[in-house]
């Protein structure tokens, strides 16, 4: 279930402003009845939304950005674990999946959407879409691993990782920009310097940062302006 005004504001009926004042006037109804709260839960799949006597038909393509917890996998289905569409049923009929994936135990900006061109072009390796990660670990980080993140780490299988960044923020917190998703990738890069990731959470994702309103588990649609510099993440 999402607020009214957000859903209205993403389909472009107006700014949130705008779309509070329209609410607040009567001009919605939702499956018959008039709406003058603003913050009315509505799911935009089931329920059915008028303005001004108009039926509304909400987008077939849609884009959230999820705060996903821990013991949440990015799965649209899993007989064992509960899924991050499990989190959002509403939206599970309408074909949306991961764009992506963040270990059961990494937290943090999860793109859902049905947008499946999107999702290729995001996860393409030749885009070199970056990812931003903020990292706990213990061990002992030395200046010289900043040049190694950049020359390209190599993991345990042999695969040498692309070229990417860390930012220390103290002894044991840091930033890293990376460009690719191997398995365990973060994890596997600072396990091959002797250091060992104990907490693991996605801040960004191309030119989209995680809504710090969001709780975990707490989602919303993408705003225009996201959409589109989402979809520019890549140029």
């Amino acid at each position: 279930m999402e607020r009214l005004d957000k859903i209205l504001a993403h389909m472009n009926y107006g700014s949130r402003k705008q779309v509070k004042e329209y609410i607040r006037k009567g001009y919605f109804m939702v499956n018959g009845e008039v709406v003058y709260d603003d913050d009315f839960k509505v799911s935009p799949l089931d329920d059915e939304i008028t303005f001004d006597g108009e039926s509304i038909n909400y987008e077939s393509l849609v884009y959230i950005m999820l705060n996903k917890p821990q013991d949440v996998i990015s799965a649209t289905f899993d007989p064992r674990y509960k899924t991050v569409i499990d989190l959002m049923p509403e939206y599970a009929k309408m074909g949306v999946f991961p764009v992506g994936r963040l270990d059961i135990d990494t937290e943090g900006l999860l793109i859902i959407s049905n947008d499946g061109h999107l999702a290729h072009k995001l996860l393409s390796p030749k885009y070199h879409v970056t990812k931003k990660y903020y990292v706990e670990y213990t061990g002992v980080f030395k200046n010289s691993y900043i040049q190694a993140f950049k020359d390209g780490i190599t993991l345990d299988d042999g695969y040498k990782c692309l070229s990417a960044n860390v930012e220390k923020i103290d002894d044991n917190k840091a930033y890293v920009y990376i460009q690719e998703g191997k398995y365990h990738q973060v994890k596997r890069m600072f396990e091959a310097l002797d250091m060992k990731v104990t907490y693991l959470k996605r801040v960004a994702f191309g030119n989209i940062s995680l809504d710090s309103s969001l709780a975990l588990g707490e989602y919303r649609t993408l705003t225009k302006e996201e959409i589109e510099s989402l979809k520019n993440s890549n140029e």
